[in-house]
C-alpha cells in the first residue's frame, strides 16, 4: 500500500473561479471525490484569482466568462501574461457557440457548458489536464474550419467581428445598461464606453443608438431562448 503510494503521480492542483460560492462548492465536492486531483483555493472574481494563482501555483484553473469587474477572457489574457503554465478550462452556462473560439483565442485550453453535467465536466477537466483541448465535437469541426481558414469571412455573424471587450459591452446594452452603468460594470471611463460603442455601430452597420440597442436587446433575447 505504502509502495503504491510512493510511486502515485501527484495530483492536478486546481483553482475555481466562479461568483456564486453553491457553484465552487459543488465543483470542489466533485474534484473532491477523485484520487487524481485536489481543489487548491477558491476566488470570486479575476482580481482574486491572479491573486491566488501567485500563491498557490495551480496546474489548472476552472473560470466562469461572466465574472465580476473582468470577464472570463480578459482574465484568460491575464493568466497567460503571468507565465505560470497554468491551463485554463471553462465551465459556463453560456452556449459555446458564442464563447469556445474565443476562449482559445485568448489562450483558454477548453470549454465546457454547466447544463452537461458532472462526468462530461470531469472528463473535460481531465483533458486539459493532460495537456489536451476540450471541446464538444460539434463545436470542434467548426473551430477546426475557423483556424485552418477555411470558413469564408461572410458565414461567421457580424456579432463574430467585435472584439472580446466590444462583445462584452454589445451584450451589456442587450441587457439595458446605460453609459454610466456600463462604465461602472467594466471599470473605464465613460468616454472608453463611448468609443466601444462607436465602434459596434460600424461593425455591425448601424446608424444611430437606438438602432444598436434594438439589435443588441433582441440579440439577447434570442440567445437567451436558444438557451432554455
Amino acid at each position: 500500500m505504502n509502495a503504491r503510494q510512493k510511486t502515485r503521480p501527484p495530483r492536478t492542483k486546481i483553482l475555481i473561479v466562479d461568483d456564486h460560492p453553491m457553484l465552487r462548492e459543488g465543483l470542489a465536492q466533485l474534484i473532491g471525490n477523485q484520487t487524481d486531483m485536489a481543489v487548491c483555493g477558491e476566488a470570486g472574481d479575476a482580481a482574486e484569482a491572479l491573486e491566488k494563482i501567485r500563491l498557490l501555483n495551480p496546474n489548472l484553473v476552472l473560470a466562469d466568462i461572466t465574472l465580476p469587474g473582468r470577464n472570463g477572457l480578459e482574465l484568460i489574457k491575464d493568466i497567460q501574461a503571468l507565465e505560470t503554465g497554468a491551463a485554463v478550462l471553462v465551465i459556463s452556462m453560456h452556449d459555446e457557440a458564442l464563447y469556445a473560439e474565443r476562449v482559445l483565442r485568448a489562450g483558454g485550453r477548453g470549454y465546457v457548458m454547466k447544463q452537461e453535467g458532472g462526468k462530461k465536466i470531469m472528463e473535460a477537466i481531465r483533458q486539459v489536464a493532460a495537456g489536451k483541448i476540450f471541446v464538444s465535437e460539434k463545436m470542434s469541426a467548426k473551430i477546426i474550419e475557423v483556424f485552418s481558414g477555411h470558413r469564408p469571412e461572410s458565414a461567421g455573424s457580424s456579432v463574430e467581428k467585435l472584439t472580446d471587450r466590444e462583445f462584452e459591452v454589445f451584450q451589456l446594452i442587450g441587457q439595458g445598461l446605460g453609459t454610466k452603468e456600463l462604465a461602472a460594470r467594466l471599470h473605464v471611463s465613460p468616454k472608453t464606453v463611448e468609443v466601444h460603442r462607436a465602434n459596434i455601430k460600424v461593425k455591425l452597420q448601424l446608424k444611430t443608438m437606438a438602432e444598436l440597442i434594438r439589435y443588441a436587446v433582441r440579440w439577447v433575447e434570442s440567445e437567451h431562448g436558444a438557451n432554455h
